[in-house]
């Protein structure tokens, strides 16, 4: 005799090997532009952290650098410092922006 299933509102057990279905995709749900380019800045600033940061951690226990480590750190550096030139720039002009838009009411 085949079990009995409860009664409930949830969907049956997918059989092996099927996908769940797709649900369809909320605009809503998605980050905006600015929020995506907002998250990008944070990870080349991560980046940029952890690539200076692994080089020099071996330089403070005196342990002397070569030069690949001193290229990729002074890479390192000239990137973070870009993107973080990147970043000031951006909320300049957004803060200009706003601020454009609070005095025209």
């Amino acid at each position: 005799m085949p079990a009995i299933r409860e009664l409930s509102h949830a969907p049956p057990p997918l059989s092996e090997g099927a996908t769940e279905p797709q649900k369809p995709r909320d605009p809503r749900d998605e980050p905006s532009p600015f929020a995506r380019l907002v998250r990008g800045f944070a990870r080349e600033a991560d980046r940029g952290e952890a690539t200076v940061r692994s080089v020099l951690d071996p330089a403070r226990q005196a342990v002397p650098l070569g030069a690949p480590a001193l290229l990729a750190l002074q890479a390192g550096i000239y990137r973070y410092g870009e993107t973080m030139d990147l970043a000031a720039r951006l909320v300049d002009k957004v803060s200009t922006a706003v601020k454009t838009v609070v005095q025209g009411q």
